[in-house]
């Protein structure tokens, strides 16, 4: 198959976002410059930071794949292209962060709090875009394969770059 994406990233973020929060713009942002270089945006399939990221890869003419939690497609945000209903409910959070080569994290809510954890917990590489910050119990930021970017555009470029890193290879432009 020819349009195969060669990188998968996840976006994760909080789902409960509503309309004009700056977060939106920036996970939009983030999901157009995935699509632009060719890269599978992968999601939580809802709303919030969820729905901006797929609405700006799909806008950019991408693909993108929602695991949804319940059972029901639905209830899926309407910029999937292709919506998987797990049944899983939070726990779908790991498949989420499973199935991507690199993840970034847009804010930050107890969810995208388990799935920074989760990733990092399989090695894969979390950028944090006004996301979670780590600490251990002396202060000090555990930075190990976590990494804080300014704006959108570096976010992906950090994305893309783990993504290669771990044996992906985008296909046009970063």
């Amino acid at each position: 198959m020819t349009n195969q994406p060669q990188a998968y990233v996840a976006v994760v973020g909080p789902g409960h976002l509503t309309a004009g929060d700056p977060l939106l713009a920036s996970a939009y942002e983030v999901g157009a410059a995935l699509a632009t270089a060719g890269a599978a945006v992968v999601t939580g399939g809802l709303g919030g930071v969820m729905a901006a990221a797929c609405r700006g890869a799909a806008d950019a003419g991408g693909l993108t794949l929602g695991l949804l939690p319940g059972t029901d497609r639905a209830a899926a945000n309407p910029w999937l292209t292709l919506s998987v209903p797990s049944g899983l409910g939070e726990a779908r959070n790991a498949l989420v962060v499973r199935s991507a080569d690199a993840v970034i994290a847009v804010g930050g809510s107890w969810g995208t709090l388990s799935e920074v954890a989760l990733a990092r917990r399989l090695g894969r590489v979390v950028i944090s875009l006004a996301g979670w910050s780590v600490q251990d119990s002396s202060g000090a930021a555990v930075g190990d394969g976590s990494t804080t970017a300014c704006d959108p555009a570096e976010a992906v470029r950090a994305a893309l770059a783990a993504a290669r890193q771990s044996g992906a290879q985008p296909t046009r432009g970063a």
